[in-house]
């Protein structure tokens, strides 16, 4: 059974630094695109940051510089390391993976698979 599990959310104040995993399970990431995601109430789903099967990268504007993704393959894991933290960054943050061999851009993602979420709260 497919499952990916994210941890790692909590508050923080302006400038602070969070990491959130996903723990993936009965799905291989090492090959697969896989993203994450975030969303504050009355917004939009907005993908903040994605790691194609190969290892490249890509970042929404708003987070470049502050934020990386990144995967350990062994532990099956991907992370997001979140620095320099602002209150706009205030969102549930949801990991989403590709169905295997989907491409690797939002509307795959969107209809792939994804966690139950975990939310993160950045105070002034």
């Amino acid at each position: 059974q497919l499952q990916l599990v994210e941890s790692g959310g909590g508050s923080v104040q302006a400038g602070g630094s969070l990491t959130l995993s996903c723990a993936a399970s009965g799905y291989t990431i090492s090959r697969n695109c896989m993203a994450w995601f975030r969303q504050a109430p009355g917004t939009e789903r907005e993908r903040v940051a994605r790691i194609f099967g190969d290892g490249i990268t890509t970042y929404a504007n708003s987070v470049l510089g502050r934020f990386t993704i990144s995967k350990d393959n062994a532990k099956n894991t991907l992370y997001l390391q979140m620095n320099s933290l602002k209150p706009e960054d205030t969102a549930m943050y949801y990991c989403a993976a590709t169905q295997i061999g989907g491409y690797c851009g939002t509307p795959a993602l969107l209809s792939g698979y994804w966690g139950q979420g975990t939310q993160v709260t950045v105070s002034s």
